[in-house]
């Protein structure tokens, strides 16, 4: 393998792995007209990224190319080849010292402050190759001439130049290809993992529900208590849920929404709701039905997970909606190394935001990883007496989803009206386009359908009866009222209803069957 091989090596690897830190700034540098695309859609997001297979096995032949170039010069040469391995020697050492002084400021810079993992990888390869290679070597010296003890000295030195080169195209390869898969091993792990119970489709009876409710038949038992828990950031969001709990107030339900910290813990917040729902139970001896959006829906989970023997005759069902009990894509992606929180410092200013900002604490982002997920839900199931109903959805991408505007808050001007009394006027966001945005982000990197957030595969809970609507639905529309909702398919709070409404029914069915059991 000659040495030129190796320089064109190098510059496939250079020229496969530099676009990869700019894809997220590709659609912003085209030209109006031409962002445009999909016959009047939003602009496609990575619409100039290949096929991600294509990429990763290109990368993986790239691999082992790179890999037989390098072992070329780091086999061992017999003293009669003295004169041959001078010539190796000599070669590697040209191309190693011209390479690490071309490359300097840019791709060894670069891999030193964003990958600390190839200083390792490094540094553990010197440790345990070198050695063992510098004993034979030096063995094998003391029984020769002096000109042979140089130059088999130059050819330790080679190999070893050798070997840190192929750790630092190996440990390159290996950061473009996870920034290249991202996370598309994890999505969707729950369904393909092992002792998980299959799930149940609950589609059907939800529309049945939902329509009754519409046409003004309300079926929730006053004899229960039900609280809300909201999900990340909702401290920061003064109507989240305010309207599904006006509605059940105005129904004479007993309806609470937990003050939670949202940016903590998914632990922190499991042991203050289990303390919710035990103060609930002792003040109104009636037992907690639980909905939970987003990260909301995780804590709550995780509460009975961690205290069941404490709320098992407290708590008589729990809605996971839209929650991403497997984990997000957004959440690792923006955490993991090697992703595009590496190239333009989104996990620093998402440290700044949820630390410094709100106040908050940076584990209630990275409690919702692939990596945490599964560490957590190793060691903690859900109790299989607990009667869970999983709601998931898939945001829209029309146009029409760019004029959305959700009802998030609202101003107060005093002195405006006649009366004297204050005027409220709403405060609205666009938050249909931004969900919308990243919905087309994960459908177009992933091939993934999802809300915006969380993927209809991570939202489904093992062993549940999942609701899976037809209707397109974001991640914010469950919490924050849209001003122009089409009415006739129902608000937030008559799904919500709804949802809860197929959760006693579940639960009725789980005693009928736990009982038949026992006899």
């Amino acid at each position: 393998m000659s040495i030129q091989h190796v320089h064109v090596a190098a510059k496939i690897v250079d020229a496969l792995t530099k676009p990869l830190g700019t894809i997220a700034f590709q659609t912003q540098a085209q030209p109006q007209e031409d962002r445009l695309a999909n016959d009047g859609l939003i602009p496609q997001i990575f619409s100039s990224v290949p096929a991600l297979s294509d990429a990763a096995s290109y990368l993986s032949q790239t691999t082992s190319f790179l890999a037989g170039c390098f072992s070329d010069y780091s086999v061992e040469h017999s003293p009669r080849q003295s004169g041959a391995s001078d010539i190796h020697a000599q070669e590697v050492v040209a191309f190693s010292s011209a390479e690490t002084e071309a490359s300097s400021s840019t791709d060894i810079n670069h891999i030193s402050s964003n990958g600390k993992n190839l200083t390792s990888i490094e540094s553990s390869y010197t440790s345990t190759s070198t050695p063992l290679l510098m004993h034979d070597e030096n063995t094998r010296v003391s029984s020769r001439d002096p000109l042979q003890n140089a130059s088999t000295s130059t050819l330790v030195e080679s190999n070893n130049t050798g070997l840190s080169g192929i750790s630092i195209f190996r440990s390159l390869i290996d950061r473009a290809r996870r920034t290249v898969r991202g996370s598309a091993d994890d999505i969707g792990w729950l369904q393909h993992a092992h002792e998980m119970p299959p799930v149940e489709d609950g589609t059907e009876r939800f529309q049945e529900i939902l329509d009754s409710i519409k046409h003004g038949v309300h079926r929730l038992p006053n004899s229960m208590v039900y609280l809300l828990i909201p999900g990340l950031f909702s401290n920061h969001g003064p109507l989240y849920f305010v309207s599904t709990k006006v509605s059940f107030s105005k129904l004479g339900l007993a309806c609470h929404i937990a003050k939670i910290h949202s940016e903590a813990s998914v632990e922190k917040n499991a042991k203050e709701i289990k303390e919710y729902i035990e103060e609930i139970y002792w003040g109104s001896n009636k037992r907690v039905l639980l909905l939970g959006h987003s990260k909301g829906g995780v804590d709550a989970a995780a509460a009975l997970s961690l205290y069941w023997p404490d709320l098992k005759d407290k708590v008589a069902g729990l809605v996971l909606a839209q929650s991403p009990y497997g984990g997000t894509p957004i959440a690792s992606d923006l955490l993991r190394e090697g992703q595009l929180g590496d190239y333009v410092n989104v996990r620093k200013l998402t440290e700044t935001l949820i630390c410094k900002i709100i106040k908050g604490d940076m584990r209630a982002l990275e409690d919702l990883t692939y990596e945490r997920r599964r560490e957590f839900l190793e060691k903690h199931h859900l109790p299989e007496e607990v009667p869970v109903v999983s709601f998931r959805t898939e945001a829209g991408i029309s146009p029409a989803v760019l004029a959305t505007l959700s009802h998030v808050a609202h101003a107060e001007l005093p002195l405006v009206a006649s009366a004297g009394e204050s005027t409220k006027l709403p405060v609205v966001m666009p938050l249909g386009a931004a969900m919308a945005a990243c919905a087309q982000l994960l459908q177009v990197r992933y091939g993934e359908k999802s809300d915006g957030l969380v993927t209809c595969r991570d939202a489904e809970v093992p062993g549940s009866i999942v609701v899976r609507p037809k209707r397109k639905l974001d991640h914010a529309w469950m919490v924050y009222s849209s001003l122009n909702d089409d009415l006739t398919e129902g608000n937030a709070s008559q799904v919500c209803e709804a949802l809860l409404t197929l959760l006693v029914e579940v639960g009725q069915k789980k005693r009928h069957e736990l009982a038949m059991k026992d006899e």
